[in-house]
């Protein structure tokens, strides 16, 4: 199992901050749409020799066409190496931050998904470009426009989903799911992994035709003294993933559904800070992989061994780059994979 650390940083120090997190002996980074764009960096860093993803990049704001083409360069520039993860959102953010048109987001999804592809078929093989969907059109490619087949054929598309729709349609169309972040080991095991394994089937795909990539949020040091900022840092992510209706499930999987409906009034109120009070200790410790990092190191491997392929480490709270260190080599002893 391969273990991801998130790379964020300023433009500026984006390039020393990878470099950093590589020499912790971590197998790829990741990057979202947090204070920075989600591409821009991943070209900065294109030559580390790491695996890189998107974790994921927003959809609907983008057409295909721009996707497809920025995928499609990452993954020149890094040999092969890049991986182009996609997700939805939620509404309030892609009408209200992004600006863009939000209607039938699996279906519109999946039409991004196939057009990217037939994209990519047009660039790699010379395939016709004939893409008519009913959210989305591509039809034209000419030569000026082509950048070329790639010697490692287009890049692989990694769907994030936590939905029963979006969950098949992952492992109906693309080549690999992102577990959301926000999951414990029951909603995981009772919830997620029983709805993949009912969709692989459904598509004839077998669970070694999908790569997955376990997310997992982690509050982590060798500091006992820091502990209590990572973990405050770690209830406010809960509390604002917890105030949003997609994500509620995962609450009631843990007996905290009713926590819900407060969530949401206080994120609309602007209470942060009350909202994070609302996470008790054992919401905490359900949801987040906390503590010393050999015991950090066990519960990546209890949640994620044997059915990820990689884990993405999500950090509020930050991580010290020895800790990091310390926990990649901890997960590598324990599944017995090399760097």
């Amino acid at each position: 199992m391969k273990v991801d650390a998130l790379l964020m940083a300023p433009p500026a120090e984006v390039r020393q901050r990878a470099t950093d997190l590589v020499a912790t002996g971590v197998d790829g980074l990741f990057t979202f749409e947090g204070p920075h764009d989600v591409l821009l960096p991943l070209a900065a860093v294109a030559d580390l020799g790491c695996d890189l993803y998107t974790n994921v990049a927003i959809a609907f704001p983008r057409s295909p066409m721009h996707l497809a083409h920025a995928a499609w360069d990452l993954a020149a520039a890094t040999g092969g190496r890049f991986a182009l993860g996609l997700g939805t959102q939620v509404r309030a953010h892609v009408e209200r931050r992004y600006g863009a048109t939000w209607s039938s987001p699996v279906a519109r999804m999946e039409e991004w998904i196939v057009a990217i592809r037939a994209i990519g078929a047009r660039w790699q093989d010379g395939a016709p470009l004939a893409f008519e969907g009913a959210h989305t059109r591509h039809t034209l490619m000419t030569p000026a426009f082509d950048p070329g087949p790639l010697p490692g054929g287009p890049p692989p598309i990694w769907l994030g989903a936590l939905g029963p729709r979006m969950v098949a349609l992952a492992a109906r169309a693309a080549d690999g799911l992102l577990v959301h972040p926000f999951t414990s080991d029951r909603h995981l095991a009772t919830v997620t992994l029983p709805r993949l394994h009912r969709a692989l089937a459904e598509a004839d795909r077998a669970p070694e035709d999908l790569t997955v990539v376990g997310q997992a949020i982690v509050a982590a040091t060798s500091d006992p003294a820091a502990q209590g900022d990572l973990d405050a840092a770690a209830r406010w992510m809960i509390a604002f993933y917890g105030s949003t209706p997609a994500y509620a499930p995962v609450l009631e999987a843990e007996d905290r559904g009713h926590l819900h409906p407060d969530l949401r009034r206080l994120s609309r109120e602007g209470r942060w800070e009350e909202m994070a009070a609302m996470v008790d200790d054992d919401l905490l410790d359900a949801v987040v992989l906390r503590g010393e990092l050999a015991a950090v190191a066990e519960r990546i491997v209890a949640r994620y061994g044997g059915v990820a392929d990689r884990v993405a480490l999500s950090t509020p709270g930050g991580i010290a780059d020895a800790d990091l260190a310390a926990l990649v080599a901890a997960v590598r002893t324990r599944t017995g994979t090399a760097p």
